[in-house]
């Protein structure tokens, strides 16, 4: 029985991430698929790079390799040590390989056939080859006040598809999306089964990342709301309530007796909250001094700068 280095295989080092395994299996399978390479060879090379895959693709399986890798060279004998496999679980896998007798005796040997479907298994396609589909990955754009609330939204994507003769095409489907209240920025929503379609197997996921979309009034920092709140001069001296306004309305803000500009004021539990985390809204204070256009403005100007003996920059 040969030896076969399946991260050789495809083309990856010992320390490859399991995401990168991945990306590596699918840029060789789409090359080596034998509706879409033609090469004699292709069909036997498309059958390896799924045997390797199948293995480092799964984290009990790949562990189980690894240990014994560094003892095998190419062309030795293998046989494995009485409960060389204690610890790990081959009888389920998200997917298989039909007929183990397609794969290497290296495979078979080191795994016992398990996790294989046979050939008389009726969901088995001609090639005798069953893959998860891919999952998707894209991004949502929501509104703050659909992150507040909670919401729904109608989505369009271009889905690959197994048309005629078991090629891909591209076909538009329209999916519901439930965005859960208090979703930020960042976080995925998964859709199960709404990926790419598999080979004889199941289809991927389809997660879909949330992106804000910008609002004309705030800003957001994860949970929390920031709003920038001009005021008038004597508003931030004297004091006074205000109405400003929420992803939740318009509320009343007090604003305290000689408030400075940049001041930071906070209304508790205003902002982006879940089940489990509460968000804030942060109002910063902004004074806007009104311009002296008329002569009355301009002595009541004059007054004050003798009423006041004041600084700014002391």
């Amino acid at each position: 029985m040969k030896f076969k280095d399946y991260y050789e295989i495809l083309g990856c080092a010992k320390d490859t991430s399991q995401d990168d395994i991945k990306k590596a299996y699918r840029r060789l399978a789409r090359k080596f698929h034998p509706d879409v390479n033609k090469n004699p060879e292709a069909e036997e090379r498309f059958k390896e790079i799924g045997e390797a895959y199948e293995v480092l693709n799964d984290a009990e399986k790949r562990k189980a390799y690894d240990r014994f890798g560094s003892n095998w060279k190419a062309g030795q004998d293998f046989e494995p040590p009485p409960g060389w496999d204690t610890g790990f679980d081959f009888h389920q896998t998200r997917q298989g390989y039909a007929g183990a007798h397609d794969f290497s005796d290296f495979f078979e040997t080191l795994f016992g056939g398990r996790g294989f479907t046979t050939d008389t298994d009726p969901h088995v396609g001609p090639r005798g080859f069953m893959s998860r589909g891919q999952d998707i990955h894209a991004k949502i754009e929501i509104t703050l006040e659909d992150s507040y609330s909670g919401s729904s939204r109608t989505i369009t994507l271009n889905k690959t598809v197994l048309g005629q003769g078991n090629r891909l095409i591209s076909h538009p489907s329209s999916l519901n999306v439930t965005l859960p209240r208090g979703i930020i920025e960042g976080q995925q929503i998964r859709l199960e089964g709404q990926g790419s379609p598999g080979m004889n197997g199941p289809s991927g996921d389809l997660f879909l990342e949330i992106v804000f979309a910008r609002h004309p009034l705030f800003n957001v920092q994860k949970r929390d709301i920031l709003l920038s709140l001009p005021v008038a001069p004597w508003e931030a001296a004297l004091g006074a309530i205000i109405k400003v306004p929420t992803l939740g309305g318009l509320v009343d803000l007090k604003i305290p007796p000689n408030s400075q500009n940049g001041k930071r004021l906070r209304l508790k539990g205003r902002g982006i909250s879940s089940k489990s985390q509460t968000g804030d809204q942060y109002i910063t204070l902004i004074i806007m001094t009104p311009p002296a256009t008329t002569q009355q403005q301009k002595a009541l100007y004059e007054q004050m700068s003798r009423l006041f003996s004041f600084n700014p920059r002391n």
